[in-house]
């Protein structure tokens, strides 16, 4: 069998929450070879398979086309909570960025896979009444249009932050302190960070052998289950 060869992962939002474990994974896995991060402001960190890329406004990603050239795959973080801006700040960001960074991705590297970090309850059908997943289900249509040969997205339920943190709001304050509880009770609507970014990048870079595209919390469990068992 031949081996393979380490991939080249571009990776946005690794200043976030799940986007931070993603590139610490990444940064580990020996079947990435370089991860290049797309970030808004200086990471703090150095690693001999990092590249980090200063990028202010994906507004307008164009400048990154030679960035992207060349990259197996994406990990897609970027976000926002509900309620952080307003909403019109709150789809561009959601919507608009996503669309404009897969749009010079795949200009660059039409072949890369991209694993996207949508949430539970994204609505493709855009009759939510819920902005959040209005925005999440419109950004998935449009990267499901790209032409992106795989197109992983992924829909966390509630994603317990693992490591201690300022909370964004009082709904995420009170899940995180009964979070014991509901995690015996709710199984299924709970993923840890770490865990999540794991799946997304792996899928990323090695793929599956599950015919849809789309992983519902209780699908990404299952994954980490048997990425826990791969790794002993």
């Amino acid at each position: 069998m031949t081996p393979t060869s380490p991939k080249r992962l571009v990776l946005v939002g690794a200043t976030g929450m799940v986007g931070g474990y993603a590139l610490r994974y990444a940064l580990e896995n020996a079947a990435v070879g370089t991860v290049t991060a797309i970030v808004r402001g200086k990471l703090g960190i150095s690693h001999p398979n990092l590249q980090e890329v200063l990028h202010r406004d994906f507004a307008d990603c164009s400048s990154l086309s030679r960035v992207l050239s060349g990259q197996d795959a994406a990990v897609f973080c970027l976000g926002t909570y509900t309620g952080a801006v307003s909403d019109t700040e709150f789809r561009r960001i959601t919507v608009d960025y996503t669309i404009e960074f897969a749009r010079v991705l795949h200009g660059s590297t039409p072949n890369a896979a991209f694993s996207f970090l949508s949430g539970s309850g994204a609505d493709p059908t855009g009759r939510s009444r819920i902005a959040f997943a209005r925005y999440k289900g419109e950004a998935e249509n449009a990267l499901l249009a790209t032409g992106f040969p795989r197109v992983y997205l992924f829909r966390p339920a509630y994603i317990y932050p693992v490591e201690p943190r300022k909370e964004p709001n009082f709904s995420y304050r009170l899940l995180r302190a009964i979070y014991p509880a509901f995690q015996l009770l709710f199984p299924n609507q709970v993923i840890r960070a770490d865990d999540l970014a794991r799946a997304m990048v792996d899928v990323a870079v090695q793929g599956t052998d599950r015919g849809a595209k789309v992983f519902e919390n209780r699908d990404i469990r299952a994954m980490v289950k048997r990425i826990h068992r791969s790794t002993g």
